[in-house]
């Protein structure tokens, strides 16, 4: 038994601590889980891969040689890897990694593993939103309907109480302009919602969730969907979310208001939803770091927020 549990990546770890009972039971039995998985998919294991925030993740061998990442998500209230298996067979490798096996009773998928993380390259932050967009217009899928996802329109909606719970809870980490700023944009998008013009989003389409395939060095794909039936402005929220530091460091509305038309332009979507979006995922994003703990990123967020909101 490798003991998972004390080498689980922190913010993992500390957000199976904010679920309390169960987020200590489902650290308690990772070692058991792993070892039934390795024996139901004939798979070989690594070492605990670090960078996500939600799962266990560990680079496995199939038994066919073919190369994979094993994932086994918090219990099933917060990550739900059973709507990651129906994102991934929807997508059928188009701009996503492929999967290959699901488990729900253990929340645990399967996945074809690719190359390295764009956050782990050298590139300029405008490069790297480059190869976001890029591969996103790719893996922007139309369909007709949810298809049992979440669309933009609940998402705004759940968003909107999420911010307003948490904002009191945390003591009003920001400033109450922000927030009403914030839910004014979460009516706006969810008065938007139109389904001729939703796509299948990735919903949290960032650097580290942005990996290289193993099919050209040139090429990029997702990992870690969310999955929703929503704008594709949706995804463009999270680059507008991202490298906060880098807007700080300037003026950060301007800055900001470069990034969002250098999206725009990149992925031919309306800047003004953009904007919203990006604003509405920089505080509840920035919120929830506060809520786990985290509370130095968390800041940043929330200050660019603070500016964006005075603009």
């Amino acid at each position: 038994m490798r003991n998972y549990a004390n080498q689980l990546p922190e913010p993992v770890r500390l957000k199976a601590l904010t679920l309390g009972a169960i987020g200590t039971e489902w650290m308690s039995k990772l070692d058991q889980v792993v070892s039934e998985l390795i024996d139901e998919w004939q798979i070989q294991i690594g070492d605990v891969m670090h960078g996500g925030s939600e799962s266990l993740v560990l680079p496995a061998v199939c038994a066919d040689e073919q190369l994979a990442i094993l994932k086994i998500g918090l219990p099933n209230t917060t990550t739900d890897l059973t709507n990651e298996a129906h994102v991934l067979r929807l997508a059928n490798g188009r701009g996503y990694t492929k999967l290959l096996a699901h488990n729900p009773a253990h929340n645990a998928i399967l996945v074809e593993r690719l190359g390295a993380s764009l956050a782990q390259q050298t590139l300029p932050i405008s490069q790297q939103i480059k190869i976001i967009c890029t591969t996103l217009t790719k893996a922007w899928i139309p369909i007709s309907a949810p298809n049992g996802l979440m669309t933009g329109a609940e998402k705004a909606k759940w968003l909107a109480a999420f911010i307003a719970q948490l904002w009191q809870e945390l003591d009003q980490p920001c400033s109450p302009h922000t927030i009403n700023k914030a839910l004014a944009f979460t009516t706006e998008r969810a008065d938007a919602y139109n389904p001729a013009n939703c796509v299948l989003v990735h919903g949290d389409a960032h650097a580290h969730n942005t990996l290289q395939s193993p099919y050209a060095a040139d090429q990029y794909q997702f990992i870690d969907p969310d999955g929703l039936f929503a704008e594709p402005a949706y995804d463009l929220a999270i680059p507008m979310r991202e490298w906060g530091a880098e807007l700080l460091a300037g003026d950060a509305l301007r800055l900001g208001k470069i990034r969002c038309d250098l999206l725009s332009s990149l992925a031919n979507v309306d800047p003004h939803a953009i904007w919203q979006w990006g604003f509405i995922e920089r505080v509840s994003t920035g919120l929830f770091l506060h809520h786990i703990g985290m509370n130095e990123i968390g800041t940043e967020y929330l200050a660019v927020a603070d500016i964006w909101a005075r603009g």
